[in-house]
């Protein structure tokens, strides 16, 4: 496989896994009541939209064409969160810690990215777009643990 090649597949990969996150993000705002929740998840499904075309842009102009689909596994993945959202009857931290698990799986891809072997502006734009991703991460989890802790403190008043 040569280093274009190569460097098209790391980055098909991540365009599916920025594809099942838009989704997933996407589904979740749907699903959550919270107002700033549903602000979040859209920021966040518009900001993996953007990656998907700044890395297809990197693609196009190789041997390869650039992944247009998100992969099975977010399909699961989505259809798990529309299962919990329905069984928990919305519940916030369902669904946080659903999404905070999709996005363990794009922090890891982003993570096995950046291990191959890019071309340095190639490597550069999956080194930002890592470092929003992990942010994203961060912050659902933040959430998740407040939304957990705050479910706690309703039960035990």
């Amino acid at each position: 496989m040569n280093t274009t090649s190569s460097t098209a597949s790391v980055l098909n990969d991540l365009i599916e896994t920025c594809r099942d996150g838009q989704e997933g993000f996407r589904v979740a705002a749907e699903d959550v009541k919270s107002a700033p929740l549903k602000a979040l998840f859209t920021k966040y499904s518009e900001q993996r939209g953007r990656f998907v075309g700044e890395l297809q842009s990197f693609v196009q102009p190789t041997d390869k064409e650039p992944e247009t689909d998100s992969s099975f596994l977010g399909e699961l993945h989505r259809g798990w969160i529309n299962l919990k959202s329905a069984l928990a009857g919305g519940d916030e931290h369902a669904i946080l810690a659903e999404c905070e698990r999709g996005e363990d799986s794009a922090v890891a891809g982003y993570r096995k990215a950046l291990g191959a072997e890019l071309p340095a502006n190639v490597a550069e734009l999956v080194r930002r777009q890592s470092a929003e991703v992990q942010a994203a991460h961060d912050r659902v989890r933040d959430l998740r643990d407040a939304a957990k802790a705050a479910n706690q403190s309703t039960r035990t008043a």
